[in-house]
């Protein structure tokens, strides 16, 4: 079962990478955080750890419902389109993103030696590096945003299974710090938009000179 929602993680991982529009951008970050949410929730009944119980209603609070929501309002309101855009076209995302999971694989097939902690820190790397190209290579500022959200997944997933999770306090703090994050560039992309009536951050080059 852990395997098949690590590998779900992964494919989500790639369907955001090939998204062109925003909705379907934040609707597989949704997934994906229902995918944490369920791994949680896996460790709290394997552990027998009360704590992860509240994580995982945390993470579904915040991650599947709250921050999704706010998103999706954002791109209705500001009225700026639905597409992604991107630097790079889709096609050559996809193989970069794939060549991203190899080395991922790699690295951690070397870091653990094929132990049991492998498989999932090779879908914790490549879902934190795949954060890190959606963040540098997509236009839009709301995309750019949900990059952000991606990493802090795999770093979630890392810390988990790796270090064997974080005290309560600090995962709660983390959370209030996401949802506070995710608010406050929401309101910067509600101010860019209102003052160059687009999130296309290539635009901002306008500004240079």
């Amino acid at each position: 079962m852990e395997q098949l929602i690590l590998f779900g993680m992964l494919a989500i991982t790639l369907l955001m990478v090939a998204s062109r529009r925003m909705t379907s951008l934040i609707g597989n970050f949704r997934i994906q955080s229902a995918f944490l949410c369920l791994l949680t929730l896996l460790e709290a009944v394997k552990g027998g750890n009360p704590a992860l119980y509240i994580v995982a209603l945390l993470i579904f609070t915040v991650k599947v419902a709250a921050i999704p929501f706010f998103l999706t309002r954002i791109v209705k309101r500001i009225n700026a389109g639905e597409a992604v855009g991107s630097f790079l076209n889709y096609q050559l995302s996809l193989v970069a993103t794939a060549l991203l999971i190899y080395f991922s694989w790699v690295f951690a097939g070397r870091l653990f030696a094929g132990g049991t902690l492998a498989v999932p820190a090779t879908v914790a790397f490549a879902t934190v590096l795949t954060g890190i190209f959606i963040m540098v290579l997509r236009i839009s500022a709301l995309a750019q945003v949900v990059g952000l959200l991606v990493m802090e997944n795999g770093l979630f997933l890392l810390a988990a299974y790796v270090s064997g999770g974080m005290p309560l306090l600090v995962e709660l703090a983390v959370a209030l710090d996401v949802l506070v994050s995710v608010l406050i560039l929401g309101m910067f992309i509600y101010r860019i938009n209102y003052l160059f009536t687009d999130i296309d951050v290539s635009r901002l080059n306008r500004l240079k000179g």
